[in-house]
């Protein structure tokens, strides 16, 4: 027996919540620890997962996208180990939920990154030997062909899920590879890496910049009702953020960011164009093409929260 096609199109943008208390990890005193992964569902065919600090402190946010032919995973996060992750185990019990709900034969996994770092690829082995299953390498050339760029990074193509059309383009900056990827069904614009309420690392600055141009093209010319990265770094103190490798942190902004803030982080990076270095500001952290003195002062707070742990 096979559902009816679900309606990707007429509602959309759907309703959806983010009502939701991320775990954000626990006081180095206490022994308990976060679930491994905080399963959350924005609505009956979108989820948001996010990996526990208790196990890796980038604790980066996965997101499930169904569709009437195949889902989406965007990134698979930073271990592979499934006794401490098992994201296999949890992405397979969230499609069996779905399929409990809207049952249809030959029902596919497309397996794919914001971008290459490590912290979103390192779950890819747990899905090798799937079947009806796709992981599209980090690699760039295979990015570009598996979702028919022919004019990188510029392009915007189209992936559809069945009834459920993405659009992606390329995001190169953070990463050579990275791309963002908007879904008018939920109005999410997801940026990776490149657009966070943390750090902002832009390797290659130009372009960075020309990466937050289409991104705020995009969010000019589509409903776009919530900017996601994979990360938050910052505290709620504006300019402040938690140190890197930091296991606990209380005191976390939304996940979420608006498009508003979008544009400002593209207007703090144009300000600092040409400014090697570290660029604070409320919402987010600009890193224009770090040297080493930077990720040595950097690596030096971290090992500092490590000896000397606190909120």
């Amino acid at each position: 027996m096979t559902d009816s096609p679900i309606d990707f199109a007429t509602p959309a943008p759907a309703q959806g919540s983010l009502d939701v208390r991320w775990i954000h990890g626990v006081p180095a005193r206490r022994r308990a620890s976060d679930p491994p992964i905080q399963v959350h569902w924005y609505d009956p065919h979108t989820v948001i997962m996010r990996q526990s600090k208790s196990v890796t402190y980038e604790a980066p946010f996965l997101y499930l996208l169904f569709g009437n032919d195949r889902a989406l995973l965007l990134d698979t996060g930073a271990t592979k180990d499934q006794e401490k992750i098992p994201l296999r185990a949890t992405v397979d019990q969230l499609i069996a939920q779905w399929l409990t709900e809207h049952p249809r034969e030959g029902y596919e996994l497309v397996v794919a990154h914001t971008h290459g770092h490590g912290d979103h690829v390192a779950g890819d082995p747990q899905f090798a030997g799937r079947p009806q299953t796709t992981v599209v390498s980090r690699e760039l050339d295979a990015v570009k062909e598996y979702f028919g760029f022919t004019a990188w990074p510029e392009q915007i193509t189209t992936f559809d899920l069945g009834g459920r059309v993405l659009e992606l383009t390329g995001s190169p900056g953070h990463h050579r590879a990275a791309i963002t990827v908007y879904d008018p069904w939920t109005g999410f614009l997801f940026t990776g890496d490149t657009v966070l309420p943390g750090r902002l690392y832009a390797f290659d600055f130009p372009q960075f910049l020309a990466s937050l141009d289409r991104m705020v093209a995009l969010a000019e010319s589509r409903p776009v009702t919530h900017v996601l990265g994979c990360h938050i770094e910052m505290t709620r103190h504006p300019g402040r953020d938690y140190p890197l490798g930091a296991r606990y942190q209380p005191g976390e902004p939304a996940l979420e960011m608006t498009v508003a803030q979008l544009w400002n982080v593209r207007a703090a990076a144009a300000s600092v164009a040409g400014r090697q270095g570290v660029h604070i500001f409320d919402d987010f952290i600009i890193y224009n093409e770090p040297g080493l003195r930077d990720h040595l002062k950097l690596g030096g707070r971290a090992l500092a929260h490590k000896l000397w742990p606190r909120p």
